[in-house]
C-alpha cells in the first residue's frame, strides 16, 4: 500500500502512532476560550482586550502574538468604527458674537439656553446627530432635534422644539 501512494513505511507509521502535541491541546483550548470573549463582548473585543480577559481575569499565561495568531486563523476582527474627522465648510463662515462671555448664571426660567450636538455612531445609519436645547436655569433639556446630517436644519429643528413646549 506504501508503495503504490508513494510514501516512505516509516512515514506511514509514525503517522499511525502520532499523538497530539500540547501545543496543539493548548490551542484548541485557547480557540474555545477566544471564541467565548468574542461572543461575550458581542465582537467588540479585539487582540488586546481578549489577551488582557484570558491573562487576568481567567488565569492563562499566553502572548498577545498567541492570541493574534489564533484570531487571524478564526477570521475574527473586532467591530471598528472609524473616528469621526469633521470637514471644513467649503463657504467662509462668520464668526458670531459670544453673547454669554461664559456666564451661565440665571435668575429666571428661560433667561439663557445653550445648544450642543452630539455625535452618535450606530450600526445601521452610521454617524447621526443629535440637537438639544438646554435652559441654564432650570438644567433641563427643552428641546431637541435628530438627524443623519449635520446643518442648520437640525439646530433650527432643535429650538423651535424648544419653542413649542415653552410656550
Amino acid at each position: 500500500m506504501c508503495e503504490v501512494l508513494k510514501v516512505s513505511r516509516s512515514s506511514f507509521y509514525k503517522y499511525l502512532h502520532k499523538t497530539e502535541s500540547k501545543r496543539s491541546i493548548e490551542n484548541k483550548m485557547y480557540v474555545e476560550e477566544i471564541l467565548n470573549i468574542y461572543k461575550e463582548s458581542n465582537g467588540r473585543y479585539g487582540a488586546p482586550k481578549i489577551h488582557k480577559v484570558l491573562r487576568e481575569e481567567r488565569g492563562y499565561a499566553i502572548s498577545l502574538k498567541r492570541v493574534q495568531r489564533i484570531m487571524k486563523k478564526l477570521n475574527i476582527k473586532s467591530i471598528i468604527i472609524k473616528k469621526l474627522r469633521p470637514h471644513s465648510s467649503k463657504s467662509r463662515i462668520e464668526e458670531r458674537e459670544n453673547v454669554l462671555k461664559r456666564d451661565f448664571s440665571t435668575t429666571t426660567i428661560n433667561e439663557k439656553w445653550v445648544t450642543d450636538i452630539t455625535y452618535i455612531h450606530t450600526n445601521k445609519d452610521g454617524w447621526c446627530y443629535l440637537a438639544s436645547v438646554l435652559d441654564l436655569h432650570t438644567k433641563k433639556i427643552i428641546g431637541y432635534a435628530f438627524s443623519k446630517t449635520m446643518d442648520t436644519e437640525l439646530a433650527i429643528k432643535a429650538v423651535e422644539n424648544g419653542v413649542s413646549i415653552v410656550l
